[in-house]
């Protein structure tokens, strides 16, 4: 939660005397902004970070600028213009690790067309290299109490049923999930909570601001299925590596939730990928899921297909095209669905 600025808590503007209540962000009778000062030292941050091309933190003090400013203002449109330049920067700069230039992590978890079968074909090296990478995070997760409590809530209500191995490989396959998304976040600058467990729904990772247009959305959705996809490989590999059948099925039934997550719909992630995508993408999608619906004969397939067709013939479309999630969409639905055929022993 931000701190409020000498401006919002007093009582009167400090250009021309008017009452202002907190809420306000400009003065009623001259326009002064209310958290000038504020947004000085804001400005000066996010200056000095984009010089020293540090673009996450460039955009986390542009964020917060933005909250302080009047909608419609000269002002307010111009740092959404700076926003979505940087979130340009962060594109270009690796989407999936924090250091410029390294490119292992973003093949780790590209899980885009034709990489995310090379995945499955090189003995998962790669992931196993990300999720090296990426401990700390997923550590730091667990040093909320909230992650922490609602996860032992979830994996006793797992446990219960499935007993306490499955259970557990299910719930940590959740919290990477999530975690993928918190990264991302982190990413873009955009605060919000540890992730949340919900017994039998899953787990949510609440924002505290919100990605700047479609594009970015649907990066931070399709974020979580990419270090899902991660988790499961992982998983996976360890079930061909020690012929567990336990790890197959966490695989497999960790394959089957992420790819519900891609149905194109309500907030699910699946729909903030698609709601990137221009017609002519949305087709090639599409496709593609009726292909894995072919190959696999998942039946969860047929609930994408329907929703994507929905969606294909929809008129809310983005101003301009974005083939990253697209390859990135397509990529996640064929490597999920294959490994919805993993067969488990004894099973």
């Amino acid at each position: 939660m931000n701190e409020p600025s000498p401006n919002a808590i007093g009582d009167s503007c400090r250009r021309c005397g008017t009452q202002v209540s907190a809420a306000v962000l400009s003065c009623p009778s001259c326009g002064a902004l209310i958290h000038a000062d504020r947004l000085k030292r804001l400005a000066s941050d996010a200056e000095a970070a984009t010089a020293s091309e540090d673009w996450t933190a460039a955009l986390a003090a542009w964020r917060e600028a933005i909250e302080l400013l009047p909608p419609g203002t000269t002002q307010y449109d111009s740092i959404s213009k700076k926003i979505s330049a940087l979130g340009d920067q962060v594109e270009k700069a690796g989407l999936t690790d924090a250091a410029p230039g390294n490119r292992k992590s973003m093949i780790a978890i590209g899980a885009t067309g034709i990489g995310t079968v090379a995945l499955l074909l090189f003995k998962f090296k790669g992931v196993l290299l990300f999720l090296v990478t990426k401990g700390k995070l997923l550590i730091l997760g667990l040093t909320k109490s909230s992650t922490v409590f609602s996860m032992l809530l979830s994996l006793g209500v797992y446990w219960t049923a499935f007993g306490w191995k499955f259970a557990l490989g299910l719930v940590l396959s959740i919290y990477v999930h999530e975690m993928g998304h918190v990264a991302m976040l982190s990413r873009y600058g955009i605060k919000s909570t540890a992730p949340m467990f919900i017994p039998g729904l899953g787990a949510l990772v609440r924002m505290q601001q919100y990605p700047h247009g479609p594009r970015e959305d649907a990066r931070v959705g399709l974020a979580g299925p990419i270090w899902g996809l991660g988790a499961a490989l992982v998983t996976y590999a360890v079930f061909l590596a020690t012929g567990w059948e336990m790890w197959a099925a966490i695989a497999r039934v960790a394959a089957w939730i992420n790819l519900f997550n891609l149905i194109p719909v309500w907030q699910l992630d699946g729909s903030r990928g698609f709601a990137s995508l221009v017609r002519p993408h949305r087709w090639i999608a599409v496709a593609a899921i009726t292909i894995a619906w072919f190959l696999s004969e998942e039946s969860m397939l047929i609930l994408l297909l329907i929703a994507a067709l929905f969606r294909a013939f929809g008129k809310q479309l983005p101003e301009r095209s974005d083939p990253l999630i697209l390859v990135q969409y397509v990529g996640l639905v064929v490597a999920f669905a294959l490994m919805t055929t993993i067969t488990v022993p004894g099973l």
